[in-house]
């Protein structure tokens, strides 16, 4: 079956207000309503002027774009990633030119083909988040035609249903709604000192005091360390028994990673979101400088790239749990595929009070139920979307 067009579009469908009045207002990275979560900049006097860039929420991945690949029969799958306005040339003018014509099920050729296009230009950011939507919609595509949902394609289901953490700020909202695994947000820089150092501990101690000591926790730095400011947050945190701390440092930095694992072994390491394409993750892996990979499907390439990253991780005896892995259908069909995803990453940005199912903007998509996931089996990605409900990207 050969790929008729690629076509780069936006979000139209209206989706009905919630018929639940909210508790209180969205809480922030401290459980406290006001300013969001830090925002990756090692440099605190960047701070402003990043936040009132950046802030707050889903402004800081600008505008969701997503791709439809039709296949000659009419057939088609939609693929979805961030900074729309940024990859729309890539994806008009380069990758639809590229793939048009050819067979829409050769996902592996595919991938090549744009990996290889991307080689001058840099594959990285912007051109892996074009390949990456590309990729999820000719996935979604093939399970259609073939009239299987996309875990079936990558080997079958590795589990029943998938255990689910949250990230949230407003762990009472995620504990009411069933969940035992939470992951809560750094709020401080290396500038703050040992004054901010000792309201991060004293935040900690009272999500692991509130969560109980059987329920799991992790902490997300989101890139705002340098290496002796991580280690110092890392040493303090040791009695809190974090299952990880998350992405302390810049990507590119594998000899920072390397340290801070060095200097305390006994806290695991996560990163990978911002990694872009198998490559980029190699050297971190074959160092020993991660004990959890984190790429996100929808940035790092897609579903082919990011099962050679899975790959890489496997081999290496590392468990890797998706970015955002529960909070789209391409990461809750390849984490249930996987048997080295032990779970998945459902974001919670939601005020109380109003249950999931009544924001939801993903037709078709399950959503986490106790902390677990039932995965849809209809064909593709089990997306509910109809035709109509995009229109081009301007």
């Amino acid at each position: 079956m050969k790929i008729k067009s690629i076509e780069f579009l936006k979000l139209v469908r209206r989706f009905p207000e919630p018929r639940t009045p909210p508790r209180g207002p969205l809480l922030s990275a401290m459980g406290k309503p006001g300013r969001a979560r830090n925002n990756p900049q090692p440099i605190h006097r960047y701070q402003a002027n990043l936040n009132g860039l950046h802030s707050p929420g889903e402004a800081f991945f600008t505008q969701t774009a997503y791709v439809r690949v039709t296949a000659e029969d009419g057939s088609w799958g939609i693929g979805s990633t961030h900074w729309g306005e940024y990859i729309k040339p890539i994806v008009e003018r380069h990758i639809a030119p590229l793939l048009a014509g050819r067979d829409c099920m050769a996902t592996e050729l595919l991938n090549d083909l744009m990996w290889r296009s991307f080689q001058r230009m840099g594959h990285a950011g912007l051109t892996a988040m074009a390949q990456a939507a590309v990729d999820i919609a000719l996935w979604d595509l093939k399970g259609k035609l073939l009239g299987v949902p996309v875990y079936s394609l990558l080997g079958g289901p590795a589990r029943d249903e998938l255990d689910v953490y949250v990230t949230t700020g407003n762990v009472d909202w995620a504990m009411e709604l069933g969940f035992r695994r939470f992951k809560i947000h750094n709020f401080i820089q290396p500038g703050d000192g040992l004054e901010g150092i000792n309201r991060l501990e004293e935040y900690v101690a009272e999500t692991r005091e509130k969560i109980g000591p059987d329920a799991e926790l992790m902490l997300n730095a989101v890139m705002s360390y340098d290496v002796e400011f991580a280690i110092r947050v890392a040493e303090r945190l040791l009695p809190y028994r974090l299952s990880w701390f998350e992405e302390p440092l810049m990507p590119w930095d594998d000899d920072g990673h390397v340290r801070i694992k060095a200097a305390v072994p006994g806290l695991p390491l996560a990163t990978g979101e911002t990694h872009r394409g198998r490559h980029a993750f190699r050297s971190l892996i074959e160092r020993r400088g991660v004990d959890i990979v984190q790429p996100d499907i929808s940035w790092t390439g897609g579903m082919t790239e990011t099962a050679k990253i899975y790959g890489l991780a496997e081999a290496a005896g590392l468990a890797m749990v998706l970015h955002v892995g529960a909070g789209r259908p391409e990461g809750q069909h390849f984490s249930l595929a996987m048997p080295g995803i032990p779970q998945a990453e459902f974001n919670l940005r939601t005020p109380a009070g109003i249950p999931l199912e009544e924001l939801s903007r993903v037709p078709g998509m399950a959503l986490p139920v106790n902390g677990k996931i039932r995965v849809s089996d209809a064909p593709g990605l089990g997306l509910e979307y109809r035709a109509d409900d995009f229109a081009p990207f301007d």
